[in-house]
């Protein structure tokens, strides 16, 4: 048995997209990609994690999506915040990305999203095809992975499809100002952010932006929004200089990938700043300049040597660029300042299997199935655990790794395939076994094979 492969180079920019679920969605939905990346997820929660709880959601119970598109564009549903990199680029300071937030999060609470239960089910497992900084599913040249991924671009039909009426769109205005009162977060920004969108109001619908298309914008709206966050006592509060810093080194970061040679004419040497600095290092890297990429962050680490997503940036480029035994000691550095982070341990993990030594060999699987615990559904952990029991001559985990895998990114046809043979190898009635077992019955299994399963006494475990 012989599970896909991990490529050793990564086919596209780290952290903003799987490549060949890049190509599929562009194709169908406007360019549009999902984005892991624990630096930008971590500065986002501190945006949104105040606004949650003032509604009275648990944010832990709701996960970031970062959409790659250069739209404008946000929702929000019951266990999702989606967040469309346009809209990051767009905010010029963090009250305004809350302000949109918070409006979003009122169209939450006041049950506007009524097809919030449908987005979450259709998008899900595209999203399980989980990116970061070292951790793409480089999936070009898998004719299975293209199969399961081209039914997944409807996701992002279902997000262009929501749209809410005017009224809607008033009350969410006064409902999120009030939330954002209550957060202690000044509804400023949101009121300045429609404002400065206040041209798409005179606009033909095609010309607008998506979110002014299902978010129908009017100047009476945005001068009842002014009014009402005027007499607010949180109005005259600013961003802390931390948050306005951190805002600055993500729209930086988002650029350098993005948009790498804009980056380097925005980000010029002259620049000395740290969101410069890093823009341009990812920049170089993005732009198949290694020597220039690392020069740049080894001077980056001089003076921020405590940071993890600079260690993680230097490992990724040297494993990339075929220096994997390089690799390792950044990107354990990263995992030491970060240990919470199951991003980079993925990183470690993918890097330590590639040394093609024992031990090595091991230790990244200890690293994977660590990250698994916080993110059992990690496509891409999978992927790579595949790879490495297939090293260590366990074939059944090999063939159960690869089940998971396929399952966690929507091929249920690969998945039952799997799992199948991952019963021919693994202990009868194992944890193992009963995993795989579980995989069969939830992937469109046959009547024989319901039959034969039957026939053994085999029963339904407990599915993730």
């Amino acid at each position: 048995m012989s599970p896909p492969r991990v490529l050793s180079h990564l086919a596209l920019a780290v952290g903003l997209a799987a490549s060949l679920f890049a190509q599929t969605a562009a194709a169908q939905s406007d360019g549009m990609s999902l984005i892991r990346d624990t630096e930008i997820e971590g500065t986002l929660h501190k945006d949104a994690d105040p606004i949650l709880r003032a509604a009275g959601i648990e944010p832990k119970n709701i996960q970031i999506l970062l959409i790659g598109s250069r739209e404008l564009n946000a929702f929000a549903s019951p266990k999702t915040m989606g967040v469309y990199t346009g809209l990051i680029m767009e905010a010029d300071n963090p009250n305004q990305l809350q302000g949109v937030l918070g409006h979003e999060v009122a169209h939450l609470a006041a049950g506007h999203s009524a097809r919030s239960g449908e987005m979450t089910a259709a998008g899900m497992k595209p999203f399980l095809l989980t990116m970061g900084l070292g951790v793409l599913a480089a999936l070009a040249g898998s004719a299975d992975g293209a199969a399961a991924l081209v039914g997944s671009a409807g996701y992002f039909g279902t997000l262009g499809a929501i749209g809410y009426s005017r009224e809607q769109e008033s009350r969410a205005d006064q409902g999120g100002a009030t939330i954002l009162e209550k957060a202690g977060i000044s509804g400023k920004g949101l009121a300045d952010f429609f404002d400065k969108f206040r041209y798409q109001e005179v606009f033909d619908e095609a010309r607008r932006y998506a979110f002014f298309r299902t978010h129908p914008l009017s100047s009476d709206r945005i001068e009842a929004l002014r009014l009402r966050v005027e007499k607010l006592p949180s109005y005259a509060k600013v961003d802390a200089p931390e948050a306005i810093s951190e805002h600055e080194v993500m729209k930086a970061k988002l650029t350098g990938f993005m948009s790498p040679q804009t980056a380097i004419v925005k980000y010029t040497e002259r620049d000395k700043g740290y969101p410069a600095r890093y823009a341009r290092a990812i920049a170089y890297y993005q732009l198949k300049e290694p020597d220039k990429a690392l020069k740049q962050l080894d001077g980056l680490l001089t003076d921020y040597p405590e940071n993890p997503y600079l260690w993680e940036l230097k490992g990724q480029v040297l494993f990339e660029y075929g220096r994997a035994a390089e690799a390792e000691a950044p990107q354990r550095r990263s995992v030491a300042l970060k240990p919470d982070a199951p991003l980079l341990r993925i990183n470690l993990g993918q890097t330590l299997i590639a040394l093609d030594d024992k031990t090595k060999v091991e230790e990244g699987v200890v690293e994977l199935r660590r990250a698994l615990t916080q993110e059992e559904d990690n496509a891409l952990a999978w992927r790579v655990l595949a790879e490495a029991y297939d090293k260590q001559g366990k074939e059944g985990m090999a063939r159960l790794a690869t089940a998971e895998y396929s399952f966690s990114v929507g091929d249920n046809r690969q998945a039952l395939v799997f799992a199948m043979r991952a019963r021919e190898k693994l202990e009868k009635n194992s944890p193992e076994w009963r995993r795989a077992t579980d995989i069969v019955l939830v992937s469109g299994p046959s009547k024989d094979d319901l039959k034969n399963l039957a026939r053994e006494g085999s029963v339904v475990g407990s599915l993730r």
